[in-house]
């Protein structure tokens, strides 16, 4: 029999069982519904689902109520009645309350051990859309990315990529001839976007050490996958630097694992929360890399899913590759709401029991419409769900709680410290310190020459023209009286004696007129 994570069931209308095959767990999935409807506490337990069957999840903490997958529940909870009966009512009978191996993790480094990528690893694409850079833009970046790698310099974190720009200022008349126009405004722009990322701290999500996607991939002693929660409430306000985050994320599972095939289970589970803010305003380069690493990711054992609060969120390309499918209520307040939910129905695979559409409209708090992929992958017949309780805590753990937690992970020695090692910054400082202390040898050693020689260095470093080493003046014809003494005569009308005797004789040639 076939290993699945235990979704829910119900009786009557609703389906016997529901649940999610492992083998095909990695062909994607969506968790939709509108705010309130349940879909955090289904997303905490498919989490916990996962993380028994000894898969590694990833998932983003929007609202912090999912630190409780740390601690187990408690029979002293309110809802510990209602949570006991539904586990009856749905034949859950291994109901009971346990806590998931979980490691916190935090751009910011405040509630959970920091995560760093350098900036060479980014890459200019998801940069240049981190920073909402026009194509021209675009393109200097490019160009400041391919000089990193032809110089020898390692761009590691902002300041290098700040530094490198100055360079490329410097030095545009010569970049320019090789490689396009280099726009002093356009440096500027992408100098101003990069001080607006560091003012909402992105400057903490670039330099080392960076993260090894192999800390994200780990099981605890009894075999069971870590649970990684990245703390995102105060990402949020950053919705860019969030999205652009978990592209990249994606991005180096999709190029660093192997290819496996089809698994019996998955490798990784990715859970992408508030899903919409990666396809908001985002050009269609950056949709078609999404599109590309959800369709071949799979086969290297990752199966990644959206959470939004309605599948129009998700690009069509996209949706169509979700096979698993847990969908809460929708609301049709609106003409457009209506026609969301009738497409929301259609893409499911019609039950003759009940109106899929009337069941997506109708479901409560904690029930869901679902579907999930059957043998050789087929989607199997919608149903009614009630989704199973969760066997760790409901609710977030206590701040002192997260602390002991991070305080004894393995990851605290090794991510906790800053690591800032020679790079792009400190090599092209070395280089203008080398250049100025240079020039400062040469005038101290012209400051100590006779008079004559001084201006004659100095005329030659600073002129075009011949000098003759007899004389500091440059070479012209021979000085004559009559030449000497039209040059005297030309120098006092310019002073202001001259300009005196001409607007006076002006003057007197207007007034006799």
């Amino acid at each position: 029999m076939e290993k699945t994570v235990f979704v829910g069931g119900g009786g009557d209308d609703y389906a016997a069982k529901q649940g999610l095959t492992l083998k095909y767990a990695n062909r994607h999935g969506l968790i939709a519904g509108a705010t309130g409807t349940g879909k955090t506490v289904t997303l905490q337990i498919l989490a916990e689902g996962f993380s028994n069957a000894g898969v590694p999840v990833i998932l983003s903490d929007v609202k912090g109520d999912l630190s409780g997958l740390a601690k187990p529940g408690s029979e002293g909870h309110k809802l510990h009645d209602a949570f006991a009966a539904r586990a009856t009512k749905i034949g859950f009978e291994s109901f009971a309350y346990h806590a998931c191996p979980v490691t916190f993790w935090d751009l910011f480094g405040v509630q959970g051990h920091p995560v760093r990528t350098t900036v060479a690893e980014m890459g200019p694409l998801l940069l240049a859309r981190l920073l909402e850079l026009s194509d021209a833009q675009e393109g200097i970046l490019n160009i400041a990315f391919r000089l990193a790698d032809t110089e020898g310099l390692p761009l590691l974190d902002l300041k290098d990529l700040q530094s490198m720009l100055v360079w490329i200022g410097e030095n545009k008349g010569q970049l320019s001839l090789r490689y396009g126009n280099v726009s002093t405004a356009s440096i500027g722009a992408i100098q101003r976007r990069l001080l607006v990322l560091e003012n909402q701290g992105g400057n903490q999500l670039f330099g080392e050490p960076a993260l090894e996607l192999s800390d994200l991939m780990r099981c605890d002693a009894e075999g069971k996958g870590m649970v990684n929660i990245l703390a995102a409430d105060k990402l949020m306000a950053a919705p860019g630097l969030y999205a652009t985050f978990l592209l990249w994320l994606l991005s180096e599972l999709f190029e660093e694992l192997p290819e496996v095939g089809d698994p019996d289970k998955p490798k990784l589970v990715f859970f992408f929360d508030e899903a919409h803010l990666l396809f908001d305003d985002a050009p269609k380069a950056l949709v078609d890399k999404v599109e590309q690493v959800a369709r071949l990711i799979r086969s290297k054992g990752v199966g990644i899913y959206f959470v939004t609060q309605n599948p129009a969120d998700v690009p069509e390309d996209i949706l169509g590759q979700l096979g698993n499918r847990i969908q809460h209520a929708l609301r049709a307040f609106t003409a457009k709401d209506r026609k969301s939910l009738k497409m929301a129905a259609e893409t499911y695979r019609e039950n003759p029991r009940f109106s899929t559409e009337e069941a997506i409209r109708e479901v409560g708090v904690g029930e869901a419409v679902t579907s999930m992929l059957m043998k050789k992958g087929v989607p199997g017949i919608v149903e009614r769900t009630l989704i199973r309780p969760p066997s760790s805590q409901l609710g977030p753990i206590t701040k002192a709680e997260r602390v002991g937690i991070m305080a004894t992970s393995e990851m605290a020695n090794k991510y906790d410290k800053v690591l800032d090692r020679r790079s792009a910054y400190e090599i092209l400082s070395q280089r203008a310190q080398a250049a100025a202390s240079e020039a400062e040898v040469i005038e101290e050693q012209t400051e100590s020459l006779p008079t004559m020689e001084r201006e004659y260095q100095s005329a030659r470093r600073f002129t075009g023209h011949r000098v003759s080493r007899s004389s500091s003046r440059m070479t012209r014809p021979r000085d004559t009286f009559g030449s000497a003494m039209s040059e005297a005569v030309i120098k006092e009308l310019k002073g202001t004696t001259g300009r005196r005797l001409v607007r006076g004789i002006l003057g007197g040639l207007f007034k006799g007129r």
